[in-house]
């Protein structure tokens, strides 16, 4: 199996504003003394039941040493370690102590979506925010700046799960998260699918005549190109980061000669109006999100199952291509999506030619590909093992259950 290069670590300085209140996380560690010789059985009994109150013991303990360290200490390690500044750009209240980790955070996350952190790409109001309340309802919704600060803050407890996009109905795919999903080591546990409803948005008593620009997301902007023109909207177009952010970003300057690209929420969130309602070129505009976390889930049977696999072939010729997909199609399993991406280990392969001494260069890709069948079947296991046959890298990205959600176009409730 090739090996990938590790991604570079970002600066987790850039977390700052994942929590709502101005505290310090400081991770506190516990251990367990255990006898030498293993537990009998009728031992097992007893020590389960007094694992809850040997957690809160440790959450109890753990809540007094710091409390202690605070009055004699100011060092900003724990035991050697940098601790993890999650303190917020902006506050106007005075810097609260340290909150340690207790062991109730360290444990699996609740069910069925209750005060689950879930971290999300953008702003409040961004439709990322959206398909996370979607998937989890009543989780608390992280924002992070970019992508790979989502996948991060999962990976280092601060979430515990992401909802990310990965495709759009209109616009295709989001390559850069199809990268993400290889270079970390999260897993898909779900998808969602979200109506997009688009917004055209501004300050108050601006009219359109004064509007000189509109910035948003470039996706929502090639999504509502027709409709802006045919409003008579022909001012520049500028792309930012989120549609959510462009609406944030209107707000705290006060331009009143621009306008936002957004989503209903947003101009709530941010006091602006709505100019124009539904103003995408095409209803069906829906865009799907993957909900990942530390930990897959156990595929089942009862019920519509999608499973991700990515994976790179080891031979030559356009018939290993077709010899992996024969492996699904032979067992009656649909492909939903394939995608190509860059093989960014060896991106080249140069092929020579003996007699002529001529060279020629070939691009390698990896493909992702999702198929309907749960990992819990027979045919998804045996066309995996004879897909294995013909690749050199193989990886299962997560088998979930599918969005069955009735579909219907975008509406301004949506």
């Amino acid at each position: 199996m090739q090996s990938f290069a590790p991604f570079s670590s970002l600066d987790l300085k850039s977390l700052t504003r994942l929590t709502p209140n101005p505290t310090r996380l400081l991770l506190q560690c516990a251990s367990v003394s255990h006898d030498a010789s293993n537990p009998t059985a009728a031992q097992l009994p007893a020590q389960a039941s007094r694992r809850y109150e040997w957690q809160s013991a440790c959450a109890i303990l753990a809540s007094k040493v710091v409390s202690q360290q605070q009055d004699t200490e100011k060092s900003d390690a724990v035991n050697g370690h940098p601790s993890l500044d999650l303190v917020p750009v902006k506050s106007n209240s005075a810097p609260a102590l340290p909150k340690p980790l207790t062991i109730a955070d360290l444990s699996p996350a609740p069910m069925h979506g209750s005060q689950l952190r879930v971290a999300y790409q953008g702003v409040p109001g961004a439709y990322s925010e959206a398909a996370a309340g979607k998937a989890y309802p009543k989780c608390e919704a992280i924002p992070c700046d970019q992508f790979e600060v989502a996948f991060q803050a999962v990976e280092l407890w601060v979430a515990d799960r992401a909802v990310l996009p990965v495709e759009n109905s209109l616009g295709g795919s989001i390559h850069r998260n199809y990268d993400l999903l290889l270079r970390h080591r999260l897993h898909i546990v779900g998808e969602v699918q979200l109506p997009v409803h688009h917004c055209l948005l501004a300050l108050p008593g601006v009219r359109r005549e004064h509007l000189r620009r509109v910035i948003s997301h470039p996706q929502a902007l090639s999504q509502c190109e027709h409709t802006l023109t045919q409003m008579g909207l022909t001012v520049a177009r500028e792309a930012v980061d989120d549609t959510a952010g462009a609406a944030e970003y209107i707000a705290a300057n006060a331009l009143r000669d621009t306008a936002a690209i957004a989503s209903a929420r947003a101009a709530e969130l941010y006091g602006l109006k709505v100019m124009a309602d539904g103003i995408q070129d095409d209803s069906s505009n829906v865009t799907r999100f993957v909900m990942l976390a530390r930990e897959p889930i156990i595929p089942r049977t009862d019920r519509p199952f999608k499973t991700s696999i990515v994976f790179a072939h080891e031979k030559q010729g356009t018939s290993v291509l077709f010899k992996v997909l024969s492996a699904f199609a032979f067992r009656d399993i649909s492909l939903t999506k394939i995608e190509s991406r860059p093989h960014r280990g060896c991106p080249i392969r140069i092929v020579g030619d003996a007699d002529t001494g001529a060279t020629a260069k070939h691009f390698e890709y990896l493909y992702y590909i999702d198929f309907e069948a749960s990992m819990a079947e027979a045919r998804a296991q045996n066309a995996l093992s004879e897909v294995q046959e013909f690749t050199s890298f193989l990886r299962v990205l997560g088998s979930y259950p599918m969005d069955m959600t009735p579909w219907a176009p975008s509406s301004p409730q949506d």
